[in-house]
C-alpha cells in the first residue's frame, strides 16, 4: 500500500458514503477536539489525512489515514469508530550523534525500529489497525459560558496500542461566530516495532486555538500543540518538550464541510534524560516533524 494508494482509498471511501445528505456538523479545527457533536440518532462519516514531513535531514514523510463514522447516541453522548492507515518514507532524516554515531546523518525515529540498517532507507506502509471513541458533553457551549466534555479513545493497531482521554473545553463568542476551544490530552501508549518487544510511553498535551467565521461558510483561526513525551507509562520520565503553532481554515456547506491546518515547530524545544538521541538543531523528531499538515472532510449519512 503506497500513499497513492491510501490517498484513493480515503477519496473512494468518503465518496461511497456520500448520500442521504442532511445539516452537516462542523469540525472547524484540525487537531482540536469540540463539543458540536451529532444529535440523536445521526450519523456521520469524516475522512481525515496528515501529513508529517521535514525532519533535521534527509527527507522524512509520515502519512497518517482515518476513517471515521460517528453517532449520535443522545444529544450529549457521542460514539465513533476509525480504521486507520499509515505510509512511512524516512531515508537520512537524524543528525543526532547520539543516534547516528559516527556518521553525519542516519535514518532513524519513529517508525523505524532499532533493528533497520541506519544507512539505509526506510519504507513502510499498511492498515494500522482500529480506534473506538466515545465523547460526553457535560455543559453546552452553545446554553452555557464554558462548555465542558470527556473523551475515551483506545486504539489497537499493529504497530502501538494506545489508550487517551481528553478534557475537552469551549466558549463560543459573538453569536457564535468566535469559538475558543482548548484540549487536556493523556494517553499511555505501547509501541510494538520500535526493535525488541514492547516500549511503553505516554503524553501530555495542552491543544488551544480560536475559530472565528469571518463569512457565512468560512472560518479562520489558529491553534497550537504544547507537547510533553514520556518513556514510561503514567508521565514518569519526561523524555521531551515542543511546541507547535499554525493556522486553520474551514469552509461549510449545508451538505458537507472541510478542513485544512498546518502546524509548524518551534524551535528552542528539548529532549532529555534517555530521549536526548531524538533531539537536534533545537527540535524534538522520534515521530514529530518540522510541519504537520492535515485536511478533513465530514458529511452526516442521515
Amino acid at each position: 500500500m503506497t500513499i497513492k494508494r491510501i490517498t484513493l482509498f480515503a477519496v473512494l471511501l468518503a465518496t461511497a458514503f456520500h448520500f442521504s445528505f442532511a445539516n452537516a456538523g462542523e469540525g472547524a479545527f484540525g487537531w482540536i477536539y469540540t463539543l458540536d457533536l451529532q444529535p440523536k440518532g445521526k450519523l456521520e462519516f469524516e475522512q481525515r489525512l496528515q501529513l508529517n514531513k521535514q525532519q533535521a535531514a534527509g527527507s522524512y514523510n509520515a502519512w497518517y489515514s482515518r476513517s471515521e463514522l460517528e453517532y449520535g447516541v443522545t444529544n450529549d453522548f457521542q460514539v465513533a469508530g476509525y480504521l486507520n492507515a499509515y505510509y512511512v518514507n524516512a531515508n537520512q532524516n537524524y543528525t543526532n550523534p547520539e543516534a547516528c554515531g559516527d556518521s553525519q546523518t542516519c535514518t532513524g525515529g519513529q517508525p523505524v525500529p532499532g533493528s533497520h540498517d541506519p544507512a539505509a532507507p526506510y519504507r513502510k506502509s499498511g492498515v494500522e489497525g482500529g480506534s473506538l471513541e466515545a465523547i460526553y458533553r457535560i455543559t453546552n457551549p452553545v446554553t452555557s459560558p464554558v462548555g465542558i466534555g470527556l473523551y475515551l479513545e483506545p486504539t489497537i493497531g499493529k504497530n502501538k496500542n494506545e489508550i487517551e482521554a481528553r478534557l475537552l473545553l469551549q466558549s463560543n463568542f459573538i453569536d457564535d461566530r468566535l469559538v475558543v476551544a482548548g484540549n487536556v490530552v493523556v494517553a499511555n501508549e505501547q509501541l510494538k516495532f520500535v526493535g525488541n518487544g514492547n516500549v511503553p510511553e505516554s503524553m501530555l498535551d495542552f491543544l488551544v486555538g480560536a475559530s472565528y467565521r469571518f463569512a457565512p461558510k468560512w472560518s479562520g483561526g489558529v491553534e497550537a500543540r504544547f507537547h510533553n513525551d514520556y518513556s514510561s507509562y503514567n508521565l514518569q520520565n519526561q523524555v521531551q518538550k515542543a511546541t507547535f503553532v499554525g493556522p486553520n481554515l474551514h469552509y461549510a456547506e449545508k451538505n458537507w464541510w472541510v478542513t485544512g491546518a498546518w502546524r509548524y515547530q518551534l524551535k528552542g524545544n528539548t529532549c532529555m534524560g534517555d530521549g536526548t538521541a531524538e533531539c537536534s538543531n533545537a527540535r524534538v523528531w522520534d515521530s514529530h516533524s518540522v510541519n504537520e499538515f492535515i485536511v478533513k472532510v465530514g458529511f452526516p449519512l442521515n
